[in-house]
């Protein structure tokens, strides 16, 4: 796919590849599904992952006392302020969002499958919390509107993995991995930049390994610092580093490059509740953040000639 039809990306963006695929602009609209986390429960673990907040990453999702369509009335409601958007996606977002039962979650899904304004459906999960009786249910779902199953992975590396008590190996990523991917099912894998004593040389191979799956896309993000988490305590009595936005913006166009050119890149930066966030608090400045990133990406592909995908 050329320059052209990535409406001058030099990476395939999410956005260009939802106006090539749906042929408009679609916003997604953050869901709860009620759903816990086995490493939150007890089954694997208690508390999560160190750097998750208590609201398991949806921190802007609706209520989960709503229903599935109220909760979409209310995020249309809120993005009705910035767009006139037609269609939207509906995002669970929240905690572990297949770890429930088939039926509750047959429920919530096609509650949003079957809301007139939902183009498709994202999905965020562990990898862990796929059984096959929930593949069957994606699957089905599938069939129904276009399902998005994102995996928070975070990092390859073993040891970084067990630092922030990510509770599972690289093997049953893999595993989850290549039963999605059977299904048909686009695949998007987060990443975080700049985990505690994780080397920019690590970071980087995890970015690589990307390039060895099957995979739709890829989320990056600086690593968020937040309160009330044991990563967020951890940094109060022991602070330790993290990007300072320069050098973010220049490591982010290594990992950039780095990439198949077929991947599609949904996320470049990430979004800290502000009243939750510790560092790095430049994040919080959304615009800013784009535009460096834009700008240096011009300065490079101009001055230094790099060809982006």
């Amino acid at each position: 796919m050329g320059h052209t039809d990535w409406h001058g990306k030099r990476f395939y963006s999410f956005d260009s590849y939802i106006k090539n695929t749906f042929g408009q602009k679609l916003y997604k609209v953050s869901l709860d599904a009620g759903c816990s986390c086995p490493n939150r429960d007890g089954t694997l673990g208690f508390g999560g992952c160190t750097f998750c907040s208590a609201e398991g990453s949806g921190d802007f999702a609706s209520s989960r006392n709503q229903s599935i369509a109220s909760q979409i009335e209310d995020g249309i409601a809120l993005i009705a302020d910035k767009s006139d958007a037609k269609c939207f996606i509906a995002y669970f977002q929240a905690f572990t969002s297949t770890y429930d039962s088939v039926d509750r979650l047959r429920e919530k899904f096609f509650a949003a499958a079957n809301h007139p304004k939902i183009a498709a459906i994202s999905i965020g999960t562990r990898p862990d919390c796929l059984p096959g009786e929930i593949l069957d249910l994606l699957a089905e779902l599938h069939a129904t509107k276009p399902v998005f199953v994102e995996l928070g992975l975070q990092t390859i590396h073993e040891n970084t993995a067990r630092n922030f008590h990510r509770g599972y190996s690289l093997d049953i990523f893999e595993k989850a991995v290549s039963d999605l991917h059977q299904l048909h099912i686009p695949i998007v894998v987060h990443l975080i930049l700049g985990l505690p004593e994780e080397s920019k040389a690590q970071m980087l191979e995890s970015v690589r390994y990307m390039n060895t799956l099957p995979i739709h896309g890829v989320k990056l993000s600086m690593l968020h610092v937040l309160k009330n988490t044991a990563m967020g305590n951890d940094y109060i009595r022991h602070p330790f580093p993290v990007f300072e936005l320069e050098e973010y913006v220049d490591f982010l166009i290594q990992c950039l490059e780095h990439l198949r050119t077929d991947i599609v890149i949904h996320r470049i930066t990430g979004d800290g509740p502000k009243d939750l966030l510790i560092a790095p608090r430049w994040s919080l400045n959304k615009r800013l953040v784009l535009n460096t990133i834009a700008h240096e990406m011009k300065i490079r592909n101009t001055y230094q000639g790099l060809q982006y995908p």
